[in-house]
């Protein structure tokens, strides 16, 4: 491309108004994105660990080579219906206790399927406003794309508002000859809050009697974590007839690749005759799906919680149960913060808790979440401070999350150990009191990795 042709000059330009607003995005360095980083991960969505399992690792391989197809999967499920695939479907319809089940190559693929084509002409969806971009892809390119309407995150007030003045102008809703779509996630991928998924089908059957609104939950973050096996919040709260849909993907806790939409026949049979994402292209592989299957294995058999993991660091997680220590470290690492920021007198303007945990989480009545956004106006500084300690936290701004809601995402892991929780605190807490008078930066700045974190320590233990 010529670089001075009209395009290269308005990529550029688009490109060079990033860098100003600090927003550009980019591909992280690949050394700290392998397992063999020597960083301690609060970054990937691995939450489980199961990527660093030798069990989980040797299973795989053991199933593969006893697979009868390995390689490639053909073409598009239409012109190949492979038998590893119609099998893993109906295994995850009896597992996730659905009528059926439908897979894509990935949750974004799913959602943007569903979307694009069940609400039909006359219909209306209503969505959180945290919602997934690609949910938002998926609404954009259906028939009500002019009929969508967001709510407040997790405000049930909000909800009820806007369901009724939709019931109200809308005679078709009232009448059922229309319907109304719910679009939430279980857990929320950036705030790591939970969706009120009780009061929100209540609410439903309470506006809706005659059953025209249908609600669709995303379990993205919450498969192998939430719920008995870890089918996810839905099963967790016993609403599995009650809801239409729900997506449940195979590349965060299960390390795995793909997506599955479980549903009912009906939905099924529409989405193999429009759902694009799913007509137009290549399916998984079969060692993909032979992956995937090898996770639900662990779920199904309890031996995801019972994992021998490569790490000696970790070897003590051998017996424990892998959710449960994961969620462990996620109030303590919350509840560990929270007091240090305030005796340190780091005010909230600089380093925060966002408000659903500004309470001691044993108070909360929702569970613990591996996901916990530690709220900052300089979330690169702060990420950047971490790296050099050896932690992986990444910064995430606008447009991922709203304006005024930057942050360093921090995702736990079950292969965490309290002890690297203690030096993430330790290290925010440093940056913090380093950004505020220069204390730690002068201690700090003169030294290598080893001694940048011994200092730290040494430092903190002083003043706390």
């Amino acid at each position: 491309m010529d670089p001075k042709s009209a395009l290269a000059s308005c990529l550029q330009a688009a490109l060079a108004s990033r860098d100003e607003r600090w927003i550009r995005r980019r591909l992280p360095d690949p050394s700290t994105s392998s397992s063999n980083s020597p960083l301690i991960d609060f970054n990937s969505n691995d939450y489980l660990s199961l990527s660093d399992s030798s069990k989980l690792r040797s299973h795989f391989l053991n199933k593969l080579a006893a697979a009868p197809d390995v390689l490639g999967s053909g073409g598009s499920r239409l012109l190949v219906n492979g038998r590893a695939h119609a099998a893993l479907e109906a295994r995850l319809a009896e597992f996730f206790r659905a009528d059926t089940a439908l897979l894509f190559n990935s949750g974004f693929d799913a959602n943007v399927g569903f979307f694009s084509c069940v609400p039909q002409a006359g219909d209306v969806v209503v969505y959180d406003e945290y919602i997934h971009a690609s949910v938002h892809d998926g609404i954009r390119s259906s028939r009500v794309r002019e009929s969508q309407y967001s709510f407040s995150h997790n405000s049930m007030p909000d909800l009820r508002r806007v369901l009724r003045r939709l019931r109200e102008e809308k005679a078709a809703l009232r009448t059922a000859e229309s319907s109304l779509f719910l679009s939430v996630e279980s857990l929320y991928s950036m705030d790591g809050t939970f969706a009120p998924l009780q009061e929100i089908v209540d609410m439903l059957d309470e506006i809706f009697p005659m059953k025209n609104g249908y609600l669709v939950v995303d379990e993205a973050h919450s498969t192998g974590i939430y719920g008995p096996q870890g089918r996810g919040r839905v099963a967790m709260l016993g609403l599995e007839n009650r809801v239409l849909a729900r997506l449940h993907t195979f590349g965060k806790a299960l390390a795995a690749t793909g997506a599955v939409v479980v549903t009912n026949t009906l939905i099924r049979d529409y989405l193999l005759n429009y759902a694009r994402s799913l007509i137009y292209t290549t399916s998984l592989s079969y060692a993909n799906i032979i992956a995937a299957d090898c996770s639900f294995d662990m779920l199904i058999d309890g031996t995801a919680q019972h994992v021998t993991f490569l790490p000696a660091d970790i070897s003590k997680l051998m017996m424990a149960q892998l959710s449960n220590h994961l969620l462990e470290l996620s109030t303590y690492f919350a509840d560990t913060l929270r007091p240090l920021l305030t005796s340190q007198n780091i005010p909230a303007t600089l380093v925060s808790l966002p408000s659903h945990l500004q309470l001691r989480q044993s108070s909360s009545s929702y569970p613990p979440s591996p996901i916990i956004p530690v709220l900052t106006p300089h979330p690169r500084p702060l990420s950047a401070y971490l790296l050099a300690l050896s932690m992986n936290a990444r910064p995430i701004t606008w447009p991922t999350v709203p304006k005024g809601k930057d942050r360093v995402r921090v995702c736990l892991h079950a292969g965490n150990t309290k002890s690297d929780v203690d030096r993430l605190i330790k290290g925010i807490v440093a940056w913090a009191l380093e950004t505020m008078n220069g204390d730690v930066g002068k201690e700090v700045g003169k030294r290598d990795r080893r001694s940048r974190q011994d200092a730290v320590n040494g430092i903190l233990e002083s003043k706390l």
